[in-house]
């Protein structure tokens, strides 16, 4: 039992389409289940539909015109038959977007989110089953909500592992022994059936969790990269293919923010030993990463860039300490403003906390935090993280830079800086 993951990247145009084609024509007819996301960039597109609809703008329909324009171009491509089912197929699923939107936005801004931007996910995955089918490739499409199921925290779904478990052994399995299945990431369902979401680029996490419930041999990610890279090439010329890396380093490279797997893949599939592939969509034949539950270290050391970072720190008004209670009520601020801590570092008298800059988030969180507690904070900056570090690669990182923040553990080092 195999888990393919494929992401906007490769399926970005009918070019991308047909080499997925490609990929899967070489495997067996069945025991392989194939997770999908929106494609190339349509997610932030819909986002901003998003945002357009719940501020009232009058370009909401331009914009979501242009998605739809950018889906049919697409199809116009892959089946120049207009009168192929697909066409209807597409249209339709776009209907329930176009009913939302002729109403006023008066549900909860992350319901709301979810149910237009999940859109992406469930047209990519039709267009590619066609494709596949018309191609020779037989596929089954489902639907991933049918199978993932989560809590009512939307665009942040907490997956129910029980009944999301039971739903792949009893409906999936079957289905996977007689032909390959196709569906999307990054959605689930709730109780009531709505739609959620699990997190921006959350369809790495999809793959993990049917992995997990499928009990797979395998998780296979294709990328654009060649495997996972110890550092990033849009902030480095050189860089280097690191081939086996440990659960436990790349679940550590996840969390401090390289982009190349998200966060909570790791950990479904590494309780499971399932090992997970790093694989280039350009060349699928060449080696790529693969992630196992080997002790090895990292064989380089890898760099983290994070870019539009903000620095709070934080003082007690009084003559007091920064102590547990203080920290306590603190997490319980960022807990409330949804704001996710990326480095951190705590003094007798002050306590600092860089995060991915969002001026409405941070205007709430130092109104709430100004009640009781001292507040300076700094925008614009840079967040790098460099895991298995040494004063060569600090050293390298930090010319013409101001340092403002530095946090040191045994094998890892992050520094918040600005340019000189």
């Amino acid at each position: 039992m195999k888990v393919y993951k494929f992401g906007g990247a490769s399926v970005k145009d009918a070019a991308g389409v047909r080499n997925i084609a490609k990929i899967i024509a070489t495997c067996e007819q069945n025991n392989l289940l194939i997770v999908v996301s929106a494609m190339g960039k349509i997610t932030n597109k819909l986002e901003e539909l998003n945002n357009a609809y719940i501020n009232g703008d009058d370009n909401s329909q331009e914009i979501f015109e242009s998605v739809k324009a950018f889906h049919f171009e697409i199809l116009n491509e892959l089946f120049p038959d207009h009168h192929h089912p697909v066409y209807d197929d597409i249209a339709n699923s776009f209907v329930e977007v176009e009913w939302l939107l002729e109403e006023e936005a008066n549900d909860a801004a992350d319901y709301i989110y979810d149910q237009i931007v999940s859109i992406g996910e469930i047209v990519s995955t039709k267009i590619i089953a066609a494709f596949l089918n018309e191609s020779g490739c037989k596929v089954k499409w489902i639907d991933a909500r049918n199978f993932i199921h989560t809590d009512n925290t939307y665009k942040e779904g907490k997956v129910n592992w029980e009944k999301t478990e039971q739903e792949i052994q009893k409906q999936l399995v079957p289905l996977l022994a007689n032909t390959i299945v196709l569906t999307q990431g990054f959605i689930g369902s709730t109780s009531e059936n709505f739609t959620t979401t699990l997190g921006r680029d959350g369809s790495d996490y999809s793959a993990a969790i049917f992995a997990a419930g499928l009990n797979a041999g395998s998780v296979t990610i294709w990328k654009d990269v060649p495997g996972v890279l110890n550092a990033d090439p849009k902030w480095f010329d050189e860089t280097e293919r690191i081939p086996q890396l440990s659960y436990h380093d790349a679940i550590e490279l996840a969390y401090y923010g390289a982009t190349i797997i998200h966060p909570k893949t790791i950990k479904p599939i590494q309780n499971k030993n399932i090992p997970l592939f790093v694989r280039s969509f350009i060349q699928p034949d060449a080696p790529g990463t693969d992630i196992t539950g080997t002790n090895n270290h990292l064989p380089v050391p890898s760099f983290i860039f994070k870019v539009n970072q903000a620095l709070i720190s934080i003082f007690p008004k009084d003559f007091s300490f920064i102590i547990e209670e203080n920290l306590s009520d603190i997490f319980s601020l960022f807990h409330k403003h949804k704001v996710k801590i990326n480095t951190m570092l705590n003094s007798a008298i002050s306590f600092s906390v860089s995060f991915d800059h969002d001026a409405k988030k941070l205007q709430e969180l130092m109104a709430d935090l100004s009640l009781h507690y001292k507040v300076k904070y700094n925008t614009g900056l840079e967040l790098v993280t460099i895991r298995y570090y040494n004063q060569q690669t600090i050293d390298r990182v930090t010319v013409n830079k101001n340092i403002l923040l530095e946090v040191k553990s045994r094998n890892t080092c992050q520094i918040v800086m600005r340019d000189k």
